[in-house]
């Protein structure tokens, strides 16, 4: 209209095109420093409420309609994921989160990323909190929640709802392995227990599940002896595998995908299996 030529190499963006960008570097900014987004939560949620009985639910449009999410059938993958949400994972009605140390378990975490995509089509983002070690891997998506809890992973505090083995994984044993190592890769470490007897010391090599459920030590306890392993529990908090060749057994047979527990193993056994 005004005669002047449009500039060249430009392009043309649709309306309030950065509030998405903004958004999320924004959010991730407040989440490292608070731990959380959105303010005070109880207040946030007690407006949210407000306005849905209001008017939200009397006009929903594509933007408050569930997106979809690959759903996976029960196999190796999902009973891995499933150990590693029993272990570090938390789980409200709109996101599920994985807490993870990001200096110990850097690798870790890209590989429950990548898990996480190959069996929900979903990418996960990871937070680390300002002046913490502490990483978190967050998916909201209410979708799969839902799914979550189809498969038998609780909402909110787990230890008040019986935490345990979902009866799936723990009735069909090609689903035994990987749900363990999942929850071995999260709460599980292996360490040398030092005795001293007549001024000697003595190393014993142990491989230690711990949770405060008593219903889970069982459990785990149970696949790893239907697995020809030889575990105690211990101080009614941890489950153990002791002595060397049962370690190195289980290396073998249950394995790792967490880089730093086969560091430890390969340290302490000089990479044997």
């Amino acid at each position: 209209m005004s005669g002047i030529k449009k500039p060249i190499n430009i392009d043309i963006k649709e309306p309030y095109w950065y509030v998405k960008k903004a958004g999320k570097v924004g959010g991730k900014k407040v989440f490292e420093k608070y731990g959380l987004v959105g303010g005070n939560p109880d207040k946030r949620k007690k407006a949210w409420h407000d306005w849905w009985k209001k008017q939200g639910r009397l006009n929903l449009n594509a933007h408050f309609k569930p997106k979809d999410i690959k759903i996976p059938r029960k196999n190796r993958d999902l009973a891995e994921f499933v150990g590693i949400m029993i272990g570090d994972g938390g789980m409200s009605n709109h996101q599920i989160t994985i807490s993870s140390n990001y200096i110990t378990d850097n690798n870790y975490i890209h590989f429950i990323k990548n898990l996480i995509k190959n069996l929900f089509g979903l990418d996960a983002s990871v937070y680390r909190i300002k002046n913490s070690k502490c990483a978190t891997i967050v998916v909201s998506r209410i979708n799969l929640v839902k799914f979550c809890k189809s498969i038998g992973i609780k909402i909110g505090n787990k230890l008040k709802q019986n935490l345990d083995i979902p009866s799936w994984i723990k009735s069909n044993k090609k689903f035994h392995a990987p749900c363990i190592r999942g929850l071995m890769d999260t709460d599980g470490c292996i360490y040398l227990e030092c005795h001293k007897t007549d001024k000697k010391k003595y190393y014993y090599p142990k491989l230690s599940f711990v949770s405060h459920s008593k219903s889970l030590r069982k459990s785990v306890c149970k696949i790893l002896s239907d697995s020809e392993f030889n575990p105690r529990i211990r101080n009614d908090r941890s489950v153990q595998i002791e002595g060397r060749q049962e370690i190195i057994k289980y290396f073998k047979i249950i394995k790792t995908s967490n880089l730093k527990h086969l560091e430890r193993f390969n340290k302490f056994f000089g990479g044997v299996g």
